[in-house]
């Protein structure tokens, strides 16, 4: 199960296309004074329109301080303007999971805090990506993503301290608490060993696995600036280890600010 055959990435790539449809259909539909779940609605009926009309799990549909909590899943508050909405949401297509996040304004826009934290969150998916090759061990994506984060976080006066001192004593995980991603198959977390023989194992073609850095400021943490308090963000994506590297079998999601600032416009 944790190499994929051809014809299981078939179905793995299409599952993820419907679950990206209906992660920008969210953002299409999505307004102020919406409840979570009428967005969670939209979701199913996409997936459901799709022909695949089961979830891989229980939809997280956060919005504002909701963004912050990880399993969040009463999905059953109004969505305020200025606030963020998380949604972590996948459909199962003949037996094989998608498994996708993304975070954008209730509103369309997001405020400069917002888009601080994100750009930052992209900025650490993005590395902990190029490192997924068959050359690369399992923890690779997920150090590389926790050198972006923190250093980010240090530039934006979330952390104080020296880079590398701050990762050895892991002060990033107060707003970085888990990690990068985990198999993904039959399962949303799929088997597999993630250790062979105590040691990180090699990443090989035909595994596939989320890629999903976060960052997270609790509402009640006094520790920072007010302004960004609240402010929870993930993106994740489902990503294919190939010969020569990675292919992100959930590309349709709208991922940069401008993509989904444009489609909440249109």
């Amino acid at each position: 199960r944790l190499f994929k055959s051809a014809a299981e990435i078939r179905i793995m790539k299409k599952a993820g296309e419907i679950s990206s449809n209906a992660h920008a259909r969210a953002m299409r539909v999505c307004k102020p004074g919406m409840y979570e779940y009428q967005i969670e609605a939209e979701i199913r009926h996409e997936f459901g329109m799709s022909g695949a009309p089961n979830v891989a799990y229980n939809p997280i549909v956060g919005g504002g301080d909701n963004t912050c909590i990880l399993h969040y899943v009463e999905n059953n508050q109004k969505l305020k303007a200025g606030d963020l909405l998380l949604i972590d949401a996948g459909c199962e297509l003949d037996c094989y999971a998608s498994d996708i996040t993304r975070t954008f304004p209730v509103s369309g826009k997001f405020s400069p805090e917002q888009k601080a934290l994100y750009e930052l969150t992209l900025a650490a998916q993005t590395a902990a990506m190029k490192v997924i090759t068959p050359k690369h061990h399992w923890n690779d994506p997920h150090e590389e993503s926790v050198k972006v984060i923190t250093a980010g976080l240090v530039e934006l006066g979330l952390l104080k301290g020296d880079v590398q001192e701050l990762i050895e004593t892991e002060a990033y995980k107060r707003f970085y608490m888990h990690r990068v991603g985990h198999w993904l198959g039959m399962d949303v977390h799929d088997v597999g060993d993630y250790k062979v023989g105590g040691e990180w194992r090699v990443l090989e073609p035909g595994m596939v696995m989320t890629v999903e850095p976060g960052i997270y400021v609790s509402p009640s943490d006094e520790t920072v600036d007010k302004k960004w308090r609240g402010i929870g963000i993930r993106i994740e994506d489902d990503v294919l280890v190939t010969k020569t590297g990675y292919e992100i079998l959930s590309v349709g999601a709208p991922r940069t600010v401008e993509e989904i600032e444009a489609l909440m416009a249109s």
